[in-house]
């Protein structure tokens, strides 16, 4: 089996979905391996995580302003991605806008995940802004990162029913369950060659 390829995660809080991709990666068939995860917060769970199973982490100061990162600290994510090799950047659950070297260098090589079937209900609380729309359907979606919130090409959707009592605790809970299967797919699938971008549509090719 060839090398296989080294991702970044960058995150913010518990860390559920970093964890659900740490655990694909134990697979001994799974084609990447996580080199590194990032965090802007030092009381994220995800940094307890990476400490506790021996994945190497970095604590950045991102700068005061809510939802915005710093250039200097995405020239940082950069420099630290670059000297292990990094060949795939997944945010996940950071809560920063990323732009700077990091998004024009890792430029169709980052992916995120979001909790709403893109392109409805982007941005924060997408769960929240589902039920406050009254949809009877929501789910998760796996994209390429861009310039933009939440609106790069979309690689993996996955559909959960909206329930006539549910709030946004419980609907939260169940997309969850889906964003921990479907991100280690969009990776494996990244990692094995098999993700092409045309336009807006990304293209899955055979094994």
């Amino acid at each position: 089996m060839k090398d296989k390829m080294k991702i970044a995660v960058i995150a913010s809080g518990r860390g559920s979905n970093f964890r659900a991709l740490a655990e694909a990666t134990l697979d001994e068939g799974y084609p990447a391996e996580i080199a590194l995860l990032i965090s802007d917060n030092p009381e994220a769970g995800a940094l307890e995580y990476a400490r506790d199973n021996g994945i190497e982490s970095a604590l950045i100061d991102c700068g005061p302003k809510r939802g915005s990162m710093s250039l200097e600290s995405s020239e940082e994510m950069h420099r630290l991605c670059v000297e292990r090799e990094v060949g795939l950047v997944c945010l996940a659950g950071f809560m920063r806008i990323v732009k700077g070297k990091l998004l024009v260098e890792y430029a169709g090589r980052m992916l995120n995940i979001h909790p709403a079937l893109l392109p409805s209900f982007k941005g924060l609380h997408g769960q929240k802004q589902a039920l406050d729309y009254g949809v009877t359907w929501s789910g998760c979606t796996v994209h390429f990162v861009d310039a933009g919130i939440d609106t790069g090409p979309i690689i993996i959707q996955k559909v959960v029913p909206v329930l006539g009592d549910d709030d946004e605790d419980t609907l939260s809970e169940r997309i969850l369950a889906e964003e921990h299967t479907a991100y280690p797919e969009a990776v494996r699938l990244y990692a094995a060659g098999r993700l092409k971008i045309e336009g807006r549509r990304v293209l899955i090719s055979d094994e």
